[in-house]
């Protein structure tokens, strides 16, 4: 039984759902690649594997069911990656849990401008202001978008802030697995 709260919509219980069970493993894990995918259809399409994944006994039938894809490879880009994915039909939306490192805005100012790429990501994790976080942003099909941040310092439930446009650049990416070429 998750311990996730209640919220107001079916995505952000999702984001709230993957954020638990992705913080359940631990701090420095590769990033994770969900489906989401619409508990009523699938326990009506798939009774099988509803009842493999728990579903069978589950009173709410207006929530979405995170189900983790194969490990994202780690040689290539993550914005490069998900532009090779594409979602079947049955796939309401998609989340995505990673580890960054962060600075907060007052440090901004701080960053040499000549820096890029290795250099640039080298200067962050040396900053002594940086944060490590955990983003977990979720998208639907129709654009709706969630997401979830945790800092490694403030590890725990209650410290979890949500928000339709914490990590903007994610959720777009996310999106952009759902438009049809």
């Amino acid at each position: 039984m998750s311990n996730t709260p209640m919220a107001a919509n079916p995505l952000t219980r999702a984001v709230l759902e993957i954020d638990e069970y992705v913080s359940g493993l631990g701090w420095d894990q590769p990033a994770r690649l969900f489906a989401l995918v619409d508990t009523a259809r699938l326990r009506a399409e798939q009774p099988s594997l509803a009842d493999r994944l728990g579903l069978g006994e589950e009173p709410e039938s207006t929530g979405l069911t995170p189900i983790e894809q194969d490990e994202i490879p780690t040689g290539k880009p993550l914005d490069e990656f998900l532009a090779t994915i594409a979602w079947p039909d049955a796939v309401a939306g998609c989340a995505l849990a990673v580890e960054r490192l962060m600075l907060p805005p007052s440090a901004e100012a701080q960053v040499p401008k000549d820096l890029s790429g290795a250099a640039l990501t080298k200067w962050v994790a040396e900053h002594p202001d940086r944060q490590e976080v955990r983003m977990t942003v979720g998208v639907l099909r129709d654009g709706t978008r969630d997401s979830a941040l945790r800092l490694r310092e403030k590890d725990t439930p209650t410290e979890v802030l949500t928000g339709s446009d914490l990590v903007p650049g994610l959720a777009e990416a996310l999106s952009a697995t759902f438009e049809e070429e």
